[in-house]
């Protein structure tokens, strides 16, 4: 009988929040959707795709269109079939067997996954109390493990705080390792460092356009770095990664910098007046749970009843996503914002489901 390897023995599929629930606040997608007149020219661009020949492989259309929106050389970026594909590609091409990979904690679970596919080391610093990164601490540990990667999120999911940039450019100065800056979230932020990529010969950003560009659909995420690290990025990825619909359809959308721009005005509207209102719930019901402060698309609390009231909610028809003693609610429509508010607020007074 042939027989796994142990470090795929033991996996399972990633399965998100399975039902049929009327408001998803589990998965911090955008509530927009895109304009009905957006909508029509890429269903003929659909109708024009050449579905027999492969895609172009440097996905360059969407490159430029991608570089473009931000204000940087095309040059500097590489395409690919969302921001996974470009993490497990930087964790297979840049660690050796046995190679330390560092993940600050809590943050995106995915990291150390791939990681530990490739056979790379995870070693975790953890975060403060507050959740904020330690940023010493982390230059010393990576000195101390000798670690290759440093992998996180800035902003961070799940926690949704931010590292400013100063803090950011003082650990990629300090360290010997590759720094993989996840700023999946960046765009509800101004901490960015896209535009300082060619100062650091071991930074790479990532981007995506499934949170504030609103097309998760696509999977299309992107890599930033400088002229070395793209070379050998575009090298180590598999030809035809990003398919031509995503490449097509991803440059039209990325060509709506207008609607983006408002768009992302009314997600953080959004998430501000829904912060704003579990702020007071805060302060009805003290000592219940604890609000942190946002520079994304979500909201983070802690709570000792977090699997009571993920369930309750799930009673009543709305996803939220669990984690251990901590909930997080993406920033929903308005009438979205209100449902959850309601019912959590219900959750909070013992009362039952009507």
């Amino acid at each position: 009988m042939y027989e796994l390897n142990e470090k795929i023995r033991d996996l399972v599929p990633y399965e998100p929040i399975d039902g049929d629930y009327p408001i998803r606040l589990d998965a911090n997608e955008s509530f927009l959707s895109l304009p009905e007149e957006l909508r029509t020219r890429i269903a003929q661009t659909a109708a024009q795709a050449a579905f027999n020949r492969y895609p172009d492989p440097l996905s360059r259309d969407v490159t430029q269109a991608f570089a473009a929106y931000y204000g940087i050389s095309p040059d500097l970026v590489t395409a690919g079939n969302g921001s996974d594909e470009l993490i497990s590609i930087l964790c297979t091409s840049f660690l050796m067997k046995g190679d330390a990979m560092m993940v600050i904690l809590p943050d995106f679970s995915m990291y150390q996954f791939y990681a530990s596919l490739a056979e790379g080391r995870v070693v975790a610093c953890g975060k403060r109390g507050d959740l904020t990164i330690d940023v010493d601490e982390v230059i010393a540990k990576a000195q101390a493990e000798n670690v290759k990667m440093i992998v996180f999120s800035n902003p961070c999911n799940p926690t949704s705080l931010g590292l400013p940039r100063e803090e950011v450019r003082r650990l990629i100065r300090s360290v010997d390792a590759l720094v993989v800056l996840d700023e999946a979230y960046m765009d509800f932020w101004d901490q960015s460092l896209l535009g300082e990529v060619e100062d650091y010969d071991n930074l790479i950003i990532l981007r995506t356009c499934s949170k504030a560009i609103g097309a998760a659909a696509l999977r299309l995420g992107f890599a930033v770095a400088a002229p070395r690290l793209t070379r050998v990025l575009r090298a180590v990825k598999s030809p035809y990664n990003v398919n031509s619909l995503s490449q097509a359809i991803g440059t039209l959308v990325l060509g709506e910098r207008e609607w983006e721009a408002g768009a992302r005005a009314q997600i953080v509207d959004s998430r501000r007046a829904l912060q704003s209102s579990l702020a007071r719930l805060q302060e009805e019901f003290p000592g219940v749970f604890t609000l942190y402060d946002s520079c994304t698309n979500f909201v983070f609390l802690k709570t000792g009843r977090a699997k009571e009231l993920f369930d309750g909610l799930l009673g009543r028809g709305i996803a939220i996503r669990l984690f251990n003693g901590y909930l997080r609610v993406t920033a929903g429509s308005e009438e979205e914002n209100a449902a959850f508010l309601e019912a959590f607020t219900a959750l909070l007074r013992g009362e039952e489901k009507a």
